[in-house]
């Protein structure tokens, strides 16, 4: 995987590192014998970048761990070399404007200039943390009078040179939308001549005989010794995609927006700016694991809201509505707050069937007599926090003042297209979807937010179906016009679909529209959490991260769904953003229900039972395990590192998760025994110790006869073992090093 750069050029890069501090994140102009090239560097604690302003164009031109191991890249970035003005395509001149460049400890940023159309190029890379991977962005500026046209500008290039010989892995993640795969992640050999691309977008749709979409997050790392690599992924929820091509000596791709159908181009007016994704880009050893333990905390630290992190009791233990389906109202709310109270969980969380009609976000009547504000103090009254769901894009065919009417003139407008023919619901909490890249809508659409939180009385607002839009049949929206050959309308999954040319573009104004109106709605409601859900896995992507406090990981609720959505989610992504839902599941003895309960109680537990049903003894038992999630659990899913110390769930073996906090000094692995009837132990080697630290291990279910104190490297290397008599059952062991 090293790159095989000459013995003097490597020399130079790293005396220059050493020289201005890269290990500690510092960054200094380095200037090269041609006065004319600008260079210079920028590091967090694993991962450094060396760049070079030519003066035409900006390069990054190697990455480093921890100042030792070299890429070399060969890529220069590519800024647009043609745009188009009415009609006609001009040329585009780039030229360095060293006065504006900027050479800062966290900060490099090199500005390119045009003179004819007048433009502004901002290339930028930053470390907002002191570990974890390095920010990278794009911006152009029109400076001119006219409006222009901006063809597709990848976020990153790359092309790193590599040894042909050497042994390479590739390492992605799908998300969970809808069913978990049976594959979930891929680990895979990367051999010369292999092509890849991995997709997202706002709404994933598992499709018959096409790949998954991707969490936006590409690994490579060599095969063997310390499994060194690096990675990259996109900080959007938009129309994105990362590709991968390895041929000889070079391993190039693209990071950025998805061209799809295209020709891609987006419209830029005069004193408008473009800005390409986020992107950020890591180094790392220790394989996907490794990568895993920088990249969650730097999500937590970087993209997370501070305000929801300070609050010790995040993440919350939920109670949830949808059990009972649309049939919830009033009254059963008000019961469900209560036992709720009692088993100790957190919040009450009233899903769909509360309203109107779709569009039309004012409480049934018939239903809520006396209106949601009612049900949100009747939990404040209780300890509770209050949660809605919501579709806030969807219109639908109610006509009451207010709502989002399919029929009505300028919210038609609004639609990715029109209604079909004598077009209805396909289901009480789905409609057709309004395009927030038009500004009327989004409008509409943060006021009514607005007046929802407020009015209501919200702790915390879940987003559900297909919310952000990625493709329109409008013309007269701000992103392109399709090209007509391009077009297709359809529907499916009970949603109206739009697929052309413009998708990309379309998708890049909704969720751009989508992000302000969030962060709006948070300046204004501080304490708010968001909760991203898409029926479940559909856009779950960094971009999400910053956006919302947490996500619903897949829209299948049983054990092993659970449980395989989380394994996939959580190599890349912070473990108290990712909420299971725990439904109704046949479990005859207390081991399989405790089983049940505690392959939601991974990350973000959200309960979705009616828990009047319960057994005393499965009343007793949730009692515990809520208690214990709060007292013991949640203090590592916030902050501990974690190890994916077993295969990804099959529901026939053994599976497992492991977490453990340097600073705390302790950790928790999370053990699940299978359907399998011949597989009554299980060994699991732990990971993250302290070779020569002793360890006192508490099983939670076997008492204290099964307790005992090993050393680290024995628990590494020969791992602890674990009995479980029934199948689909569980055991929690907490490890904590002995004084």
């Amino acid at each position: 995987m090293q790159s095989f750069l000459s013995r003097q050029f490597a020399c130079h890069i790293l005396s220059c590192a050493m020289a201005i501090g890269i290990g500690s994140g510092a960054m200094s102009e380095v200037r090269a014998e041609d006065s004319r090239t600008l260079r210079g560097v920028l590091a967090s604690a694993e991962t450094g970048i060396a760049v070079e302003a030519g003066e035409h164009a900006p390069r990054l031109t190697t990455l480093t761990l921890r100042s030792a191991t070299l890429w070399k890249n060969r890529a220069e970035e590519s800024l647009p070399v043609q745009i188009e003005i009415h009609g006609v395509v001009h040329p585009v001149m780039w030229r360095l404007d060293r006065a504006a460049s900027r050479f800062e400890s966290k900060l490099i940023q090199l500005v390119y200039l045009a003179d004819s159309p007048r433009l502004k190029a901002v290339w930028r890379w930053r470390a907002r943390a002191h570990s974890g991977p390095l920010e990278h962005t794009l911006s152009i500026e029109n400076l001119s009078r006219e409006p222009v046209w901006l063809p597709l500008q990848p976020s990153f290039r790359f092309d790193w040179q590599i040894d042909p010989k050497s042994s390479l892995e590739r390492f992605w993640v799908e998300k969970g939308a809808d069913t978990p795969s049976p594959a979930g992640t891929h680990l895979d050999a990367l051999q010369d001549g292999d092509t890849w691309q991995g997709s997202s977008s706002t709404y994933a749709r598992p499709l018959p005989n096409q790949p998954r979409e991707m969490i936006p997050y590409l690994l490579v790392h060599e095969s063997g010794g310390d499994r060194r690599g690096w990675y990259v992924g996109i900080e959007f929820s938009g129309l994105t995609r990362i590709t991968l091509e390895r041929s000889g000596a070079s391993l190039r791709g693209e990071a950025g927006l998805d061209p799809g159908a295209g020709p891609y181009r987006t419209h830029l007016p005069p004193g408008g700016t473009f800005e390409t994704p986020a992107i950020f880009l890591g180094a790392f050893a220790g394989g996907p694991d490794g990568a895993g333990n920088i990249l969650r905390h730097w999500v937590r630290a970087v993209l997370n809201n501070p305000q929801s992190l300070s609050d010790p009791s995040y993440p919350l233990m939920v109670n949830n509505s949808w059990g009972s389906g649309m049939a919830v109202d009033e009254a059963l709310a008000r019961r469900m707050i209560t036992e709720s109270a009692q088993l100790g969980l957190e919040m009450f969380h009233l899903d769909a069937g509360w309203f109107r009609g779709v569009g039309d976000w004012q409480p049934d009547p018939k239903k809520f007599p006396h209106g949601l504000a009612f049900v949100a103090d009747f939990a404040h009254r209780h300890g509770l926090k209050f949660g809605l769901w919501i579709d806030w894009t969807q219109a639908g065919a109610s006509h009451e003042p207010g709502a989002l009417n399919v029929d009505e003139p300028t919210v038609r407008d609004w639609l990715i297209a029109d209604p079909p023919a004598h077009w209805k619901h396909s289901e009480p909490f789905k409609g057709i979807t309004i395009d927030l890249g038009v500004p009327a809508a989004k409008a509409w659409a943060a006021r009514e937010l607005e007046r929802i939180v407020s009015d209501y009385h919200l702790d915390m607002l879940e987003h559900d179906g297909y919310l952000v839009a990625q493709g329109s049949s409008r013309s007269s929206h701000p992103a392109a016009a399709p090209e007509p050959a391009s077009l297709k309308i359809y529907e499916d999954s009970g949603y109206l679909w739009v697929e052309g040319s413009n998708s990309t573009d379309v998708s890049d104004h909704a969720t751009r529209a989508y992000y302000d109106i969030y962060e709006q709605l948070r300046a204004h409601h501080p304490t708010l959490l968001l909760e991203v859900c898409n029926d479940g896995g559909r856009m779950v992507d960094f971009g999400s991260a910053a956006h919302g406090d947490y996500f619903s990981v897949t829209d299948t609720y049983d054990p092993l769904a659970n449980r395989r959505a989380f394994y996939d989610a959580s190599y890349v992504l912070p473990p108290a953003m990712l909420e299971s839902y725990v439904a109704n599941w046949p479990a005859p003895k207390i081991e399989n229900f405790r089983y049940a309960l505690r392959s939601g109680m991974l990350g973000w537990f959200s309960l979705m039972q009616d828990t009047g049903q319960w057994s005393p003894a499965q009343r007793t038992e949730a009692q515990r395990q809520f208690a214990l999630y709060k007292s013991s659990l949640r203090p590592l899913i916030r902050e501990a590192d974690m190890y994916h110390v077993a295969q990804r769930p099959d529901g026939v073996n053994w599976d497992g998760m492991e977490y453990y906090s340097p600073r705390l000094r302790r950790g928790v692995l999370y053990a699940f025994r299978g359907a399998a009837t011949d597989q009554p132990t299980h060994t699991f080697r732990l990971l993250g110790l302290e070779p020569a630290s002793r360890y006192r291990l508490k099983f939670e279910d076997r008492g204290a006869a099964a307790n005992r104190v090993l050393t680290g490297q024995v628990l590494m290397q020969a791992g602890v073992e674990v009995t479980l008599e029934l199948p689909l059952s569980s055991e929690l062991i907490s490890i904590e090093e002995a004084e």
